[in-house]
């Protein structure tokens, strides 16, 4: 974890109130921390610091294992992986969705937030176009995916074919993309370790809807960006499912309740100061859709379309 971060980072357990966490160093390199911890002043919990990464999640409790996590297979991590940088490997049905995405955003000085990172492509993009980048991701193989990237600046991919039949791939990342200028944390997007206006932008793609409480995941966005001059961009294909979250807590597509009509345009309704909840309003700025895909398998890929909304303040 780069040293700077430090400096911007809160206890997630003690939200709202916004408390100091102490750094005790174990072992780092230049300005990168490698092994540590991060003790609430207030609250006294302490979040590890382990090859790099902080370990912020405020949902889990310090000993707690990640299995729980669906994404952490190394088959999630592969497709993927395959789905944000496939384009780079000019590989049959890849999209350059995470381009297109990362083109929507103005550049602007301070730093952006991007919450449900994944393993990074987005994050990456965005360092041409702010100070500084945070991915945040609360599967931790994610992150670590994501963080090696950084590092080394190329990742080898193993495909699945059919059954056990897999094949080898191997990309490198552009040299705009500023190594320095980016860092992965793992934290949940409705308890982000940040400070409230911290942000100049936060970009929630593909996210909402699998999240346990996706009006949360938005207050948490309200929060952590600036009242001005601030920048957000949602993107979601609106797969409702009671898997992720109960019905009630959905944004769209409800039986019965305050959100029968279709995600994009409540959302947008939120954003736009519906009933307070987001304070500052937002102004939307653009909105559409982006196709964009998932490999199963050399003979199976998710085709999906997400609605994306762009607004500012």
């Amino acid at each position: 974890m780069k040293e700077r971060l430090l400096d911007l980072l809160i206890c997630p357990v003690c939200l709202p109130e916004e408390h100091r966490l102490n750094e005790a160093i174990q072992e780092k390199l230049g300005d990168d921390i490698l092994t540590g911890a991060l003790t609430c002043s207030a609250c006294g919990r302490t979040y590890r610091i382990e090859q790099g990464v902080a370990l912020l999640d405020a949902a889990l409790n310090p000993s707690q294992a990640y299995s729980h996590n669906k994404y952490e297979t190394p088959a999630v991590v592969s497709s993927y992986l395959w789905s944000h940088y496939g384009d780079l490997l000019k590989e049959e049905n890849s999209s350059d969705a995470y381009r297109r995405w990362s083109e929507m955003m103005r550049s602007h000085t301070g730093i952006c937030i991007d919450a449900g990172t994944a393993v990074g492509r987005f994050a990456f993009e965005m360092t041409g176009r702010c100070d500084f980048v945070i991915g945040v991701d609360n599967a931790r193989a994610f992150i670590r995916e994501a963080r090696d990237l950084l590092l080394d600046r190329r990742r080898t991919i193993r495909l699945k074919e059919e059954g056990w039949l897999t094949r080898t791939v191997e990309f490198a990342i552009p040299e705009e993309w500023d190594s320095q200028k980016v860092e992965f944390i793992v934290a949940d997007a409705l308890a982000l370790p940040f400070r409230a206006n911290m942000a100049s932008s936060l970009a929630s793609l593909n996210l909402v809807d699998k999240v346990p409480d996706p009006l949360m995941h938005l207050m948490e966005m309200n929060r952590v960006t600036g009242d001005e001059n601030a920048q957000f961009l949602l993107s979601d294909p609106f797969s409702w499912s009671e898997e992720a979250a109960p019905e009630h807590n959905w944004l769209g597509g409800q039986k019965q309740g305050p959100y029968t009509l279709r995600g994009r345009e409540h959302i947008m309704k939120l954003l736009a100061g519906e009933n307070g909840i987001l304070q500052p309003p937002w102004n939307i700025e653009t909105e559409g859709r982006l196709w964009w895909h998932i490999r199963t398998h050399a003979n199976h890929y998710e085709h999906i379309r997400s609605c994306y909304i762009k607004a500012t303040r």
